[in-house]
């Protein structure tokens, strides 16, 4: 085909996928993240400036149950590309994003009216999450709830890392961290998925996927915990500061259809999705 071609290509669900030079039409093993449940199949566009991009480790089952491919039909947007690491944009990221919902994923809410509190319920919310956090993990980590407590009450139920307005409380967020350190059998991504919910719009989901896709900024297992899960939310920072005003976009016409997601989540997916799809 000459450089620059496009092609059409049909999708397993019978629907075209327009297909330009270094885009991709796959069906991707995604999921219901939170419980598993089989998804129904929906499309992921996506373009790379790498001739091959980097594969991923496996993915873990928690995060990837089902399958989805992207329908090409809602390809016209207007909306900005998010831009990923490894050169690979997503030219719909609201399109990815809504097959999530579509295939019965709902993201787990922790309980607003106690912002500030944790305990054995945020840590079963997690393992419903698929954090697989174990009873003696659940015992160990409750030791250490004043601690946690202090710092999530330094630590505004609406802090973002994505707002340019307010500064991010970086203090108090690394105290957040050093809470959960030296705990057996608790390493990053269990801490996240437990706290994730307390401050959504703050505080990544670090598995072995987003590490994967942060591995630039990972200062690596010799740092204390704390400043290692620091490197890597300020990591993750900049991916959120490089696409705001798409992020925005997709977060806004979430909302408008009666579904709540910060950009922090939102990025969380369209990483996902990328990373199976390489």
């Amino acid at each position: 085909m000459p450089a620059g071609a496009r092609e059409h290509r049909k999708g397993p669900t019978g629907e075209a996928a327009l297909l330009g030079r270094g885009t991709e039409a796959v069906t991707i093993p995604l999921a219901d993240l939170a419980h598993g449940r089989a998804s129904t199949l929906q499309t992921v566009s996506m373009t790379s400036s790498c001739p091959r991009p980097l594969r991923p480790p496996a993915l873990p089952a928690d995060r990837l149950r089902g399958a989805v491919a992207y329908d090409a039909r809602m390809t016209a947007s207007s909306f900005r590309p998010v831009v990923l690491r490894n050169g690979t944009e997503i030219d719909d990221p609201l399109t990815v994003v809504l097959g999530f919902f579509r295939a019965n994923w709902r993201p787990d809410v922790s309980d607003p009216s106690r912002p500030a509190s944790f305990g054995e319920q945020d840590l079963r919310l997690a393992n419903r999450g698929g954090a697989r956090i174990s009873a003696a993990e659940i015992a160990a980590i409750l030791e250490r709830r004043r601690a946690i407590e202090g710092a999530l009450r330094a630590i505004a139920s609406d802090a973002s890392l994505a707002g340019a307005a307010n500064p991010v409380p970086w203090l108090p967020l690394r105290q957040l961290f050093d809470a959960f350190a030296g705990v057996r059998g608790v390493g990053l991504s269990k801490t996240t998925k437990a706290l994730h919910p307390k401050r959504p719009a703050l505080i990544p989901m670090l598995d072995s996927i987003v590490q994967s896709y942060l591995k630039d900024d990972d200062p690596g297992a010799q740092v204390p915990f704390g400043a290692r899960a620091l490197g890597l939310v300020r990591g993750y920072q900049r991916d959120l500061d490089r696409n705001r005003a798409a992020l925005l976009t997709v977060r806004h016409e979430l909302a408008r259809r009666g579904y709540g997601l910060t950009e922090v989540r939102i990025l969380d997916l369209l990483i996902l999705s990328a990373e199976a799809a390489a």
